[in-house]
């Protein structure tokens, strides 16, 4: 199972990411997360992603498309995968699109949670007092839901093109959430 997971910022897609992780025995990806770990590692792609980043800019597309490809090619991948934070923009979509036909891996399913904009100011909220951090305030956290309806909530249009999208309620219990992603999911062939 290939699935892209759609949401605005704390709409619960890591962590229902998490469940889907483990009980589809397939990896997380999260671009984040790769860019963090090859910057780390001294990859040559964490290289370039490193000066990048030192300077005060976005890591290109093209670095964050061959971190994803060097990943894809990992063993644990060859069943499947959850892609988390990618894509971001209708470009990322389309260049994701020609990778993964490449690989003959395309997308099973497209993802969207939906929580209303306002619940969210308050999950994060909460998150930043528990979590003591600095970069949830509720300023900045509209901003980020802003820039989500400018930049990314366009690639759920792209996926509806292809008949790949699935709207869900991202609202409620953490269980009754992963129950809908789940009846939602394509069922798998045996």
């Amino acid at each position: 199972m290939r699935i892209v997971l759609l949401g605005a910022p704390g709409s619960g897609k890591g962590t229902q990411a998490g469940l889907l992780k483990a009980d589809l025995n397939i990896p997380h990806i999260s671009t984040g997360d790769l860019l963090r770990a090859a910057v780390k590692a001294g990859t040559a792609l964490g290289v370039k992603a490193k000066s990048v980043m030192d300077s005060g800019q976005l890591v290109s597309d093209d670095i964050v498309l061959g971190m994803l490809e060097e990943r894809l090619a990992q063993p644990d991948a060859r069943a499947g995968f959850i892609l988390d934070g990618y894509p971001r923009n209708l470009a990322q979509c389309e260049a994701l699109q020609h990778l993964l036909e490449r690989l003959q891996q395309p997308v099973d399913v497209a993802l969207q949670l939906v929580v209303p904009s306002e619940m969210i100011v308050d999950r994060l909220a909460g998150r930043a007092a528990a979590e003591n951090r600095k970069d949830d305030t509720p300023d900045t956290v509209r901003e980020r839901l802003r820039v989500y309806a400018e930049q990314t909530a366009p690639v759920a249009g792209f996926y509806e093109q292809q008949g790949r999208l699935t709207v869900l309620d991202g609202v409620g219990e953490l269980r009754d959430v992963y129950q809908r992603i789940l009846s939602s999911l394509p069922r798998r062939a045996a």
